[in-house]
């Protein structure tokens, strides 16, 4: 036996029925797909339909509650901050912010800052400027002779609206004027 003597069974490998050529074929007119209805025709939008019974995805009860106006912080916990300032990613003298915790790759996402959480050990003093904090996150930091603060997140609707009104009241005052 040779390698370029090597192949298939005969009948192992079937090839695929060609529909729709011709009545000669087999499976011409109609394509295996019957007569008439939503089936017959091409781009089938029935999923989940059960015959007219209510379908499973109607019947189960909705859970939950998605707030579209919660605010998206980035969470962060003493205990990573300790391991980053071991490890020589954050530099304890600098004041950590949202901008040094992410370079340091511990605050993913967070578009309206971060949350400082009191999970785990800090022994370092460091100062902080965050979006939130928790009160056993503060009682830590200050514990260690470091401070926490607090800025003030301005939600993006507001700052449009901020935006939308003054440049409303510099058109009033350059018509007056």
């Amino acid at each position: 036996m040779k390698l370029n003597e090597l192949n298939d069974n005969a009948g192992s490998r079937k090839g695929r029925m060609r529909v729709g050529r011709g009545i000669g074929s087999g499976k011409g007119k109609t394509a295996g797909r019957g007569q008439k209805g939503a089936k017959a025709r091409s781009g089938v939008s029935i999923n989940g339909f059960e015959g007219g019974q209510m379908p499973l995805h109607m019947r189960l009860p909705k859970r939950g509650f998605n707030n579209i106006f919660a605010k998206d912080y980035a969470i962060v916990n003493l205990g990573e901050v300790q391991k980053a300032i071991d490890a020589g990613k954050l530099d304890a003298n600098a004041t950590i912010d949202h901008a040094a915790l992410k370079a340091a790759n511990l605050a993913r996402g967070g578009k309206d800052g971060v949350r400082l959480l009191a999970k785990g050990e800090l022994t370092a003093k460091v100062s902080f400027l965050v979006a939130g904090v928790s009160k056993g996150a503060t009682e830590a930091v200050e514990k260690t002779g470091g401070k926490v603060d607090v800025i003030e997140v301005v939600p993006a609707a507001d700052k449009a609206k901020a935006k939308k009104g003054t440049t409303l009241a510099a058109k009033k005052a350059a018509a007056k004027a």
